[in-house]
């Protein structure tokens, strides 16, 4: 497509990052700008090891930093779910296929296939949350609602959507390419972000169509609404051997028409058929034409006065049970031999489709999901709870199989993080070992990672087993922060950009693996060390119990018996292995002697603050004290 092209200094826009849109308010100019961008799959960062969040959380930061600069003001408009007509199921199945393939080949082969990490949108959210960015969230796509938007505030449109070279935006289209928001020019009041604008009168001109034509061109071009059966529009273009001669051709058709109705006529007893076949297609056309009809814009008064909208049918349908199917095959790096990472959180998903529906329907709830490669559709039975406000946080722990009164024995951030990962180490399956649970806490806990991160090999192929396990906890997270959040947050979210490092867990696991001395490589941090203890702790207390017939071993039910007496606990929880079980009484005592040993150190504290002024050499030791427990 033909782009006009111009350095611009702007002030307002709309953007979109991840699937979410910005809005921009307009300071000192008198025009304004709208803005669809996508963050994640740009940034580069490793995707294979199940997300580096941290590195996408600053990349984010550095985006709304340089929008700032130029005195942009950003408000974040979500996409929600896909419309219930499922007008678009065809298109999102054969994406969904899609995934599944280039998830199989990124396990496999380690290669990079955009599997965008699961919890992305969790950390854009939070961080402009954080970064006191307006949010609202549309209860369908947001593309129509965004072109609405930026046609009521006279803005343009950053992004790569072909959609948003139809819809008709006076202020134009800011093609992502040509963006620079990392080479802000100017300084103060005179900065600005190098650009390159597109506007549809322009195209029409470059090409002799009519405007008005500008629909029927997508819709007969094809789109996610209209499948229509193969014609070689290229016959029409000056040249067929060009890579985009089926548009060009299609386009030269169309300069002699003026009116919809008689190009699609036109074009539909061109392609052929039988007379019934024909009205089918006129109708398909006709409706993906509507789709960039532009609404009237429900979120200017969200912004402008805080006005929610009314419920939409969207809204409706979903209270009153009719949604066919919910989407839940997520992008996770695993082979097809193993089972679906989103089977260990199904029961969190039916607690939350029976408060969803609010009582026992008749209507089916159906998750789309994959066995092997497969993409199949599996009807879920809805777990319904009765409950009043007050047991908000019982249903949520009663769903993890966690008890409140051990949860409180830590800090509120950490009680559903805990809470969750205790869930997951029960129910994974293969069930991970006690070396991915402690990689996976320690990995919350380190303060200077950089320097382990750099030693890890970011495009490393990644051990299947092991990103699988993790992916399992990924989902179990999420779908745990979405009932939580269903539920009104009876419990603090966790910061998701701290939580989880990909490269760094899979190199801790690797590390321990292969015997390596954790100390030689991490900064001593006594603050977080002591944090990771009592997360550990928390999660083997609120195992559950060993019934008749359990999977326990019996040295695992002595040691449960064991980890009864609170005075053995600390410390014999934190260097259990799996594989020494046999020795896990015999290990507990001799970790309990170090306590002691570590507990007297505590009456001493002064001297040793004067010994260690003097003596560098001891400074040192102590610096490293706690971290063979690691």
């Amino acid at each position: 497509m033909s782009q006009h092209g111009d350095s611009i200094c702007f002030r307002q826009f709309l953007l979109d990052v991840s699937s979410a849109w910005f809005v921009a308010t307009c300071k000192t100019d008198s025009w304004s700008l709208f803005v669809v961008f996508v963050l994640a799959d740009s940034s580069g960062l490793d995707q294979n090891h199940g997300g580096e969040y941290a590195a996408y959380e600053s990349l984010i930061e550095r985006f709304i930093t340089a929008l700032r600069t130029c005195e942009v003001d950003p408000y974040m408009v979500l996409d929600g779910g896909s419309d219930h007509t499922n007008k678009k199921l065809e298109t999102v199945t054969k994406r969904a296929e899609q995934r599944i393939e280039r998830a199989h080949r990124a396990a496999k082969d380690g290669g990079k296939e955009d599997i965008r990490p699961i919890m992305t949108k969790w950390v854009f959210r939070q961080t402009l949350t954080r970064l006191k960015v307006p949010v609202a969230q549309c209860f369908g796509e947001a593309d129509r609602e965004i072109a609405a938007l930026a046609d009521k505030w006279q803005c343009p449109v950053l992004s790569n959507d072909s959609d948003f070279y139809i819809f008709n935006l006076s202020a134009g289209l800011l093609p992502i390419s040509y963006f620079q928001w990392q080479d802000v020019k100017g300084n103060g009041s005179k900065s600005y972000i190098p650009c390159k604008r597109y506007y549809t009168s322009s195209f029409c001109i470059y090409f002799e169509i009519q405007p008005q034509l500008l629909p029927t061109f997508a819709a007969l071009a094809g789109n996610d609404y209209v499948k229509l059966p193969k014609f070689i529009w290229s016959r029409f273009a000056p040249d067929a051997s060009r890579p985009q001669s089926r548009l060009e051709g299609l386009l030269c058709w169309m300069k002699d028409f003026e009116q919809p109705e008689d190009t699609l006529k036109a074009a539909v007893e061109l392609m052929g058929g039988k007379s019934q076949n024909k009205e089918k297609m006129l109708q398909s056309l006709s409706v993906g034409m509507e789709e960039y009809k532009l609404p009237r814009s429900s979120l200017v008064e969200f912004f402008v006065r805080g006005v929610v909208p009314p419920f939409l049918d969207e809204v409706m349908i979903l209270i009153q049970g009719k949604m066919s199917f919910i989407e839940v095959c997520r992008s996770t790096v695993e082979t097809k031999y193993l089972p679906s990472a989103n089977l260990t959180s199904r029961p969190l998903r039916q607690v939350m489709y029976g408060l969803l529906l609010g009582k026992e329907t008749s209507y089916k709830v159906e998750e789309r999901d994959r066995e092997d490669l497969q993409l199949k559709f599996i009807r879920i039975k809805p777990t319904f709870t009765n409950f009043n406000l007050s047991e908000r946080l019982e249903v949520l722990l009663e769903a993890l199989g966690v008890k409140e009164e051990l949860l409180n024995e830590l800090p509120p951030q950490l009680r559903l993080l805990v809470a969750v990962t205790c869930y997951w180490w029960n129910r994974a399956r293969p069930r991970p070992d006690l070396k991915l649970l402690k990689s996976l806490l320690l990995g919350m806990n380190l303060k200077d990672t950089s320097r382990l991160i750099v030693q890890a090999c970011c495009h490393q192929k990644p051990d299947v087993g092991v990103a699988h396990s993790f992916s399992q906890w990924q989902v179990c997270m999420k779908d745990s922060m979405h009932l939580n959040q269903l539920l009104g947050l009876p419990l603090p979210e966790p910061d998701v950009a701290r939580f989880y490092q990909g490269t760094l867990v899979h190199q801790l696991v690797h590390m321990r693996r292969t015997g390596s001395r954790l100390k030689r490589v991490l900064k001593p941090d006594q603050a977080s060390v002591q944090q990771y203890r009592d997360m550990l702790s928390a999660i083997r207390r609120l195992r559950p119990r060993p019934r008749q017939g359990s999977e326990f071993s019996e040295s695992e039910q002595a040691e449960r018996r064991a980890l009864n007496d609170h005075t053995n606990l600390r410390l014999f929880q934190l260097d259990y292995d799996e594989e020494t079980e046999a020795r896990s009484l015999a290990r507990a005592q001799e970790d309990l002697r170090l306590d002691d040993r570590l507990l007297l150190r505590t009456r001493y504290k002064t001297k040793e603050r004067r010994n260690r002024c003097n003596k560098v050499e001891l400074s040192r030791k102590e610096e490293g004290r706690g971290m063979d427990l690691l």
